[in-house]
């Protein structure tokens, strides 16, 4: 295909997906103009019934709690589809520069010190959006995302990632597992304490309290985990595939 067919063919389809926007916006209803019935019985069930303020985590890992498990399992199932792909395209003469002499990643001393400055930061407000995922907005998706920007930025810094003899990659490899299972387990608990998937089985706590929610702060937990694990994966991988060194370089 030429570039000037190749063109026309993603002008063509520019202009309709720039149509269909449009066309969806403009039958958007008014601002405030709401008329959801199943939106105002969550807004008035969620802290009755589970104690927790936040109503999107209720629904979220409540009423629509076996659909949240499908959604965390698409993300581990991309996760690991981007580590197949990847690692197939591996020659058997390429060595991860993991196993090398590990250089700083950033030269600059300013961009270090910055870089190392604001990962503690990212890493306690990442901790902060999943704990109180249950009390105001955030949660486990959401700060899965920030937790793993705390680890990309010490990568950033050009410090070391390795604890021992475990590579971080298997690290990242067992906090995505990590995470998926729990959810998983939690879910069966319900099933055999209460009689149904995903059911509480925990005290529901004292509202607006931390330790409140019955099991939703542990879904939070073990998500963010999961988002975590999974996002620092495929980063990794992708860092890792670039850095590749291969046999005949010096």
């Amino acid at each position: 295909m030429s570039r000037r067919t190749r063109g026309i063919v993603f002008g063509a389809g520019a202009l309709g997906l720039a149509a269909l926007l449009l066309w969806g916006f403009g039958g958007l209803p008014s601002f405030g103009d709401f008329q959801g019935r199943y939106g105002e019985l969550l807004a008035k069930s969620a802290v009755p019934e589970r104690h927790a303020t936040e109503t999107v985590a209720v629904t979220t890992f409540d009423y629509r709690g076996f659909d949240t498990l499908g959604e965390e399992f698409i993300l581990f199932a991309a996760a690991v589809g981007v580590l197949v792909l990847l690692r197939i395209q591996r020659g058997a003469d390429e060595i991860p520069a993991e196993a090398g002499k590990r250089r700083p990643t950033a030269h600059s001393p300013a961009l270090r010190s910055v870089a190392i400055a604001f990962a503690g930061p990212a890493l306690v407000l990442g901790l902060y959006v999943v704990a109180h995922g249950h009390l105001t907005p955030g949660g486990g998706f959401q700060g899965g995302v920030i937790l793993m920007t705390a680890f990309l930025l010490v990568y950033l810094a050009g410090a070391h990632l390795r604890e021992g003899g475990i590579r971080p990659i298997v690290a990242m490899e067992v906090a995505e597992a990590t995470g998926a299972a729990g959810f998983t387990l939690i879910g069966v608990g319900g099933m055999l304490l209460a009689g149904a998937f995903l059911e509480n089985f925990i005290g529901l706590g004292t509202v607006g309290s931390l330790l409140s929610g019955g099991d939703i702060p542990l879904l939070n937990v073990t998500v963010g985990v999961e988002v975590m694990g999974a996002l620092l994966v495929v980063l990794g991988e992708l860092l890792d595939q670039r850095m590749l060194t291969r046999g005949g370089d010096s």
